[in-house]
């Protein structure tokens, strides 16, 4: 079941229906990393370079510790960056795959634009405290890194799963299916983190981890009834 649900996931990156959104996440997540590098670096060459003008080996020290300390520190927000991507589009990806794969099916209910960004922006900052605490233990090899995998394997497989269940659930009662079927939603934010951990290829978790969620609800949805209020829609 979540073997099958990674592998249908990663199809779904691939096809041509949803290159659009893979575009688009990809797009964005570069822009915001490119948006916060300018803005360190027009910080630092307002408010500190001009005091240290002439030190040329220190100057050039600085501006490789700042790129050196986004790199490092764009690994550990990409899991924040994914949580706030998460309620934009998986929506679209639901809709693309629901369309294709499960016709026969009651189509999902869009969760509303505010909502989906506010249940988005709580995880968001779950992640980021808990990222950071990881980046803090960084003088301990091997422990932070686990922390990192692990903490992150359980916040992003319990964020998707939820988006993906409130298409066709309450929030109390995707609640209810997230704790039912934890540990096999662990084991795929396990799956998602070990993606994030790629470069290069972690530009694509988020349409990756929207699409398993929803293969992955589907494989549990049918022994689970849907809500009666997404039925009087």
């Amino acid at each position: 079941m979540i073997i099958e649900s990674a592998r249908l996931g990663i199809n779904e990156v691939f096809a041509q229906r949803a290159r659009w959104v893979v575009l688009k996440a990809i797009g964005l997540t570069i822009l915001l990393f490119f948006g916060v590098w300018l803005g360190l670096q027009g910080l630092v060459s307002t408010y500190l370079l001009p005091f240290i003008d002439g030190w040329t080996w220190l100057t050039a020290t600085i501006l490789w510790l700042l790129g050196a300390g986004v790199v490092i520190g764009g690994a550990f927000l990409l899991a924040p960056v994914t949580a706030i991507f998460a309620g934009i589009f998986l929506d679209d990806v639901a809709r693309f795959i629901e369309a294709e794969r499960y016709p026969q099916d009651m189509p999902g209910q869009e969760l509303p634009l505010n909502t989906s960004l506010w249940l988005a922006f709580k995880f968001m900052l779950v992640v980021l405290f808990v990222n950071l605490l990881a980046l803090l233990l960084v003088i301990l090899p091997g422990v932070n890194f686990a922390i990192f995998f692990f903490v992150n394997g359980y916040l992003l497989g319990r964020e998707y799963f939820q988006f993906a269940a409130m298409r066709f659930h309450s929030e109390q009662e995707a609640n209810q299916l997230r704790k039912k079927y934890g540990l096999e939603i662990f084991l795929c934010g396990l799956i998602i983190a070990g993606l994030m951990a790629v470069p290069i290829l972690n530009l694509l978790t988020p349409v990756f981890a929207a699409a398993m969620m929803v293969h992955f609800y589907k494989s549990v949805a049918e022994s689970e009834p849907v809500s009666s209020a997404k039925l009087g829609r």
